[in-house]
């Protein structure tokens, strides 16, 4: 059985940064590769980044260049570093494992203007 549990949400101005962390319990070939999704009210989910088991990564557009995946294999932790944030970045955002269907229970995350 695989946990999620998302840390690090918050508000922020625009231009401002946050760090998301999420810890992963249970590790299994599910949690090999790992993605950041997130939710804006009234929409779908949708990509963010991924980070598979080598450490190679991918980003949505809206994320490149100012969002950072990253893990620590030892702490059994993914992280996204938000850096030049935006109001339109406002939303929840979940930690899941990339091709399993686990998902935590979500962050938010405010950007104000």
């Amino acid at each position: 059985q695989v946990r999620l549990v998302e840390s690090g949400g918050g508000s922020v101005q625009a231009g401002g940064s946050l760090r998301l962390s999420c810890v992963v319990f249970g590790t299994t070939y599910c949690t090999y590769d790992m993605s950041w999704y997130r939710q804006h009210p009234g929409k779908e989910r949708e990509f963010v980044a991924r980070i598979d088991w080598s450490g190679s990564t991918n980003y949505a557009d809206s994320a490149k260049g100012r969002f950072t995946i990253s893990k620590d294999n030892a702490k059994n932790t993914v992280y996204l570093q938000m850096n030049s944030l935006k109001p339109e970045d406002t939303a929840m955002y979940y930690c899941k494992t990339y091709h399993c269907a686990y998902w935590g229970q979500g962050t938010q995350v405010t950007v104000t203007s």
